[in-house]
């Protein structure tokens, strides 16, 4: 590992550390990153119907309250349009499409790792069953 990658870490102020873990906490819930992929998916405005027939098992109160957060950080536009019915949009921003970006290589790294994990795992059980 280069040392740059050591340097940024030790620079961070407790602060910055903190809200870092907070955002990578909130994203990498069960719900953000799914979210996200669907309006990266549709790659245009989706009504709040529309992102619940596509993220499937996620109830309405859960969608909400998801879909809040991440317009709270700033990954997701909510768009009101004034008429009756009113018309609700969401659509990701860019930087919800780059923080995608970001953790899509993550997510792709731990899926090809997945075996290696496994044999890691499976190793320390053979080891404490032994002792």
């Amino acid at each position: 590992m280069t040392s740059d990658i050591f340097d940024f870490c030790s620079s961070m102020t407790d602060e910055q550390d903190g809200r870092a873990r907070e955002l990578i906490e909130r994203a990498a819930a069960k719900w953000p990153l799914r979210i996200l992929h669907v309006l990266s998916d549709a790659d245009a405005p989706l009504r709040f119907s529309r992102l619940m027939e596509r993220v499937e098992g996620i109830s309405q109160k859960v969608l909400t309250q998801t879909l809040r957060t991440l317009e709270r950080d700033g990954l997701v536009i909510r768009t009101l349009y004034p008429q009756v019915p009113p018309r609700v949009e969401y659509e990701l921003t860019p930087l919800g499409r780059d923080l995608l970006m970001q953790v899509v290589s993550l997510w792709r790294w731990i899926v090809e790792h997945l075996d290696d994990f496994d044999a890691c795992k499976a190793v320390k059980l053979t080891a404490t069953a032994d002792a």
